[in-house]
């Protein structure tokens, strides 16, 4: 009998796992596939590392800093600032046709920013940078309402409306055309008051960190197990069943696969159930150089882009939609040391059922296809890095759902959020992504909590 059991070794699964095995509890990760990470794992392809979710450790402050969401997870987790290894941003950009925003690690440079592109809105950017809340007041009463409704509040002009929810809205949100307004407030925070950092090796050895000391602590991780259903019984998990018929018995059952597949494998899930999955899915078109970004012109860290400049923020009506979109230079982040490849990760909005829906020789032509218009319009906004491109590789939200299992492809979940973790059984709880905490240190934060709130304090 274990006194917790975990399904999914990402972040927030194995984060709760540590913690619980730090109070000695006998804790189980449960894995279906063959390495950990979840939706941001890694692969090594013809020689080389990628990252498949990692961009940016958001939330970044400077070591020794006490306060705020990084500070917690070192605090909680027991590890030093210097193990995360984390190197700050060089600078990101908000492209739109008609303005330009840069912005950094210090909040200054945005203010700044806006005083120069948008004069008229400085003081009412300054109201509204005064109104939202720190982490620990977010007004989980108001949780679900619409974060574009609050932001009109304070600011008159569209287009800095637009701007400030491109970057915000690509970072972490699951809702079409709007952001609920906790995780506006939580992203907010993330990305223009705390800011951009890396692993100077990627997200593996971040991972591989979580899980040595998850295992130093005697917590028992299981790749290759996936879990078929939970088992439970009278409005409580007893535990799972895995997919070779085995049993697991268990005091609480805590599920990072998000919550529409947490209901299917409750046998729980309905039509009601499924309405609930997310929508929103994405391509990722990575072009390796033979040289850094920066030794061609590419000074920026990421650049978040549109074409138009009203912002679209939902599901489109063709296999990728080119009209905005992410670029990341992993290499360009302040490392000390010299690297051998650079690399631009172009990210854009994709349509999950209708790459689904493509016969095998037509999604690879489509691949195929659609990276050239990637790379082609990253290369309108930063320059023409492709002469230099010497490797590439690609995933759609097909990708996803054969590696992670989420519905619909979808990495932000679903829609609604379950901040409080819980669901119909009163020892099954979520962490991760559809509890409501989304990027590296979020998902950290959320196994935390799932352990803290809903394990150690029933104990």
């Amino acid at each position: 009998m274990y006194d917790a059991i975990i399904i999914g070794a990402g972040l927030s699964g194995l984060a709760a796992g540590i913690r619980l095995a730090h109070y000695e509890k006998r804790v189980c990760v449960l894995e279906r596939h063959t390495t950990i990470g979840g939706l941001n794992s890694f692969y090594r392809l013809r020689g080389r590392n990628y990252d498949v979710g990692l961009h940016a450790v958001t939330n970044y402050t400077p070591k020794g800093t006490k306060r705020g969401p990084l500070a917690r997870v070192l605090r909680q987790l027991r590890f030093s600032w210097d193990e995360f290894g984390l190197k700050q941003q060089n600078g990101s950009s908000i492209i739109f046709p008609s303005a330009r925003l840069e912005f950094t690690n210090d909040l200054e440079v945005l203010r700044a920013e806006i005083a120069r592109v948008f004069p008229s809105e400085r003081d009412n950017f300054e109201r509204m940078l005064a109104a939202i809340p720190d982490y620990e007041a977010l007004p989980l009463d108001r949780a679900d309402d619409s974060a574009r409704a609050w932001v009109r509040e304070f600011l008159r002009e569209p287009l800095l409306v637009e701007m400030l929810f491109c970057p915000l809205m690509y970072y972490g949100s699951a809702r079409e055309d709007d952001m609920d307004l906790a995780q506006f407030f939580i992203m907010f925070r993330s990305l223009f008051c705390e800011g951009f950092a890396r692993p100077a090796e990627g997200v593996r050895p971040l991972m591989k960190l979580l899980t040595r000391r998850y295992k130093e602590l005697g917590g028992e991780l299981r790749l290759r197990a996936g879990v078929q259903r939970i088992v439970h019984d009278g409005g409580n998990a007893v535990g799972v069943e895995l997919d070779d018929g085995t049993i697991l018995e268990a005091k609480h059952v805590i599920s990072s696969a998000g919550y529409v597949e947490t209901m299917r494998l409750c046998g729980e899930a309905n039509a009601t159930t499924e309405q609930e999955a997310g929508r929103l899915g994405f391509v990722e078109a990575c072009s390796v150089l033979d040289r850094r970004p920066t030794d061609i012109g590419i000074d920026r860290t990421i650049v978040f882009f549109s074409t138009e400049d009203q912002f679209h923020w939902r599901r489109p009506d063709e296999l990728v939609d080119l009209r905005s979109g992410v670029l990341c230079m992993p290499t360009n982040f302040d490392f000390e040391s010299p690297v051998d490849d650079g690399m631009v990760r172009t990210t854009a909005l994709a349509d999950f059922d209708a790459w689904r829906a493509l016969p095998e020789p037509e999604y690879r032509a489509a691949k195929e296809a659609w990276y050239a218009k990637l790379a082609a319009t990253s290369a309108q906004i930063l320059g023409d890095f492709r002469p230099h491109v010497v490797d590439v590789d690609m995933f759609t939200p097909t990708t996803i759902v054969r590696y992670t299992g989420h519905a619909g492809g979808a990495i932000y979940g679903a829609p609604k959020k379950r901040y409080d973790g819980a669901t119909f059984l009163q020892n099954l709880y979520l962490c991760g992504t559809d509890q409501g905490y989304v990027g590296i240190v979020g998902a950290l934060v959320s196994g935390i909590a799932a352990a803290n709130h809903r394990v150690l304090q029933a104990s």
